[in-house]
């Protein structure tokens, strides 16, 4: 089981279309899963029919999957983007000002990281050094 995450807190799986492995990907695919040894390329002439990425972590440690999302952004997708994998509850500010809607953990790692760790990096808008100069 795992265990999605958003700004309201922990939530379960409400995506069930499933997801298409990156090197499967065709014109009519709408979900995909992206590695984190991924390029960005591979994903150019399809975001405007995708409707959910999903980027794997596989290490908290591995800061590809931010640099996938902020490029995915960038060439246009405005679709769900959900990081997957071992992201831990430190990243969630990052993970979404860099643009991912959403953290998908396994129930190890929610049981080790109780929602409410979560819950105080929630307000990711709110609490950054760059607003408090600006103040």
């Amino acid at each position: 089981m795992t265990v999605i995450i958003t700004d309201a807190g922990f939530g379960t799986e409400d995506f069930t279309a499933g997801f298409t492995a990156l090197e499967d990907i065709a014109a009519d695919t709408t979900s995909v899963d992206v590695p984190s040894d991924a390029r960005i390329e591979q994903l150019e002439g399809f975001v405007s029919g995708l409707t959910m990425v999903r980027i794997d972590f596989p290490s908290f440690a591995d800061g590809r999957g931010f640099t996938l999302a902020k490029r995915l952004r960038q060439i246009g997708y405005t679709g769900r983007l959900r990081a997957k994998g071992h992201v831990i509850c430190e990243q969630y500010t990052m993970a979404r000002r860099i643009g991912f809607d959403e953290v998908e953990i396994s129930d190890e790692l929610a049981a080790r990281q109780p929602e409410d760790k979560w819950e105080t990096r929630s307000n990711w808008r709110d609490n950054d050094y760059q607003a408090r100069l600006r103040a």
